[in-house]
C-alpha cells in the first residue's frame, strides 16, 4: 500500500506516487572473475604444471618476477610521496619560489622536480594547476617533464638497476633535466597561448570539506593502481623480449647504434612504463649497448602514449599534437648528449 499512496506536502500539494524500485540485478565484477580464475587454477593445478613446465616459460617467469620484485618497493615509495605532495603541499608553493623572469624560472622549475617526486600521471594535473595559479606555461611544462624523471626515487631505482654502471644515473639525470629545460625555453620562444585549451587555464574551485588524509589515500591508491598496471605490462614485455626476440636481432641492434636508438625510443613511447620502474626493464635488455637503453630511460618519462592522452585531455589536442613530437625529438637529442658526456 505504501508504494501507491500519494504524498502530501506541507503546502497541501499532492504529488504523484513514487514508482517502485526495480529489483537489483546481480552483475559480474572483476572480483568474481578473479575468484573464478583462482578456483580453476586450483582445480587444474596438476595439468597447468605439466603444460607450463617448459624451459622458455620458466625463463620468462623468472625475468618477470625479478623485475616486479625489484621495482615494487620503489613504486610504492614513489606513490606514497606523490600522495603526500598532493595532500599536504599546496600547488602555490612552487609559484612563490620561482623567479619573475620566465627564462630563469624554467631551469628552476626543472631542478624543483628533484624535490617533488611523482609519476607522469600526477605531473600533468600539477602542471595544469600551476598554470591556473598564474605560472607561465613554459615553466609549468618544464616542471611537468622534470618531476617524474629527475626525482630521487627514479635516480635511486636507476642506481639499483644499473649498479655495475653507476654513470647511468648521472647520464639519465642530465638527459632528463636537459629535456625539460630545453622544452621550456623552446615554449618561451615559439609557444603560443592559443595552442593551450582555454579550460586548462580556467581556475577551478577548491574542494572544501575534504580531509587531507583522504586526498593522500585516494591519490596514492590511484597512482599505485595506474603505475602498477604499467609495471606488470613492462615486466611481461621484458619477459617476452628475453625469450622471443632472436639473439641475431639483438646483435643487429647492438652493432647499429642509430637503429638501436630509434627502436628503443619508439618502445619507450609505446610501452608507457612508470619512471620509477622502467630502469629494471631497461637493465634486462643486456644485449643492447648502454646508449640505446639511456634513450629509452630519457624518452619514456617525457613522452609516451599515456602522457599524450593525458596532455590532450588536460591541455587540448592542438597542444599535444605540437608538444609531443617536439619533446620526442628533444629527448632523443638530450639523451645522446648525456650519453656522449657520461658513457
Amino acid at each position: 500500500m505504501a508504494g501507491i499512496i500519494s504524498e502530501v506536502t506541507i503546502t497541501g500539494e499532492i504529488r504523484a506516487p513514487r514508482p517502485p524500485r526495480p529489483p537489483a540485478r546481480w552483475r559480474v565484477t572483476s572480483l568474481e572473475v578473479l575468484c573464478a580464475l583462482l578456483v580453476l587454477a586450483l582445480l587444474l593445478q596438476d595439468w597447468l604444471v605439466g603444460v607450463l613446465d617448459v624451459p622458455v616459460l620458466r625463463t620468462a617467469s623468472t625475468v618477470f618476477v625479478a623485475i616486479c620484485v625489484q621495482a615494487m618497493p620503489f613504486l610504492v615509495l614513489g606513490v606514497l610521496i606523490s600522495g603526500a605532495i598532493a595532500a599536504f603541499v599546496p600547488a602555490s608553493a612552487l609559484r612563490r619560489l620561482l623567479p619573475s623572469r620566465t627564462a630563469l624560472a624554467v631551469p628552476v622549475a626543472g631542478v624543483a622536480g628533484v624535490a617533488l617526486p611523482g609519476c607522469e600521471c600526477a605531473s600533468v594535473p600539477v602542471a595544469r594547476r600551476l598554470m591556473q595559479q598564474g605560472v607561465a606555461p613554459a615553466v609549468a611544462l618544464s616542471f611537468l617533464l622534470a618531476a617524474p624523471a629527475v626525482n630521487p626515487i627514479v635516480l635511486v631505482s636507476t642506481f639499483v638497476a644499473f649498479r655495475d654502471t653507476p654513470w647511468m644515473v648521472a647520464a639519465r639525470f642530465t638527459g632528463s633535466l636537459l629535456t625539460a629545460v630545453v622544452m621550456g625555453w623552446l615554449w618561451t620562444r615559439f609557444g603560443k597561448a592559443g595552442w593551450i585549451a582555454e579550460r586548462a587555464l580556467r581556475a577551478l574551485p577548491e574542494r572544501e570539506g575534504t580531509s587531507r588524509w583522504a586526498v593522500f589515500a585516494e591519490t596514492a591508491r590511484h597512482d599505485l593502481v595506474e603505475a602498477g598496471g604499467f609495471l606488470v605490462l613492462g615486466g611481461l614485455f621484458a619477459a617476452a623480449f628475453s625469450v622471443l626476440v632472436p639473439p641475431e636481432w639483438m646483435q643487429t641492434l647492438g652493432s647499429q647504434v642509430v637503429l638501436g636508438v630509434l627502436v628503443m625510443a619508439l618502445l619507450a613511447v609505446v610501452l608507457a612504463l612508470c619512471s620509477e620502474a622502467d630502469a629494471f626493464v631497461a637493465v634486462s635488455m643486456s644485449a643492447l649497448p648502454l646508449l640505446p637503453r639511456l634513450v629509452f630511460l630519457v624518452v619514456g618519462p617525457a613522452v609516451d602514449v599515456k602522457l599524450i592522452a593525458l596532455q590532450s585531455g588536460a591541455f587540448g589536442k592542438s597542444f599535444a599534437a605540437r608538444f609531443a613530437p617536439a619533446t620526442f625529438a628533444v629527448a632523443i637529442a638530450s639523451a645522446l648528449v648525456a650519453g656522449w658526456v657520461f658513457l
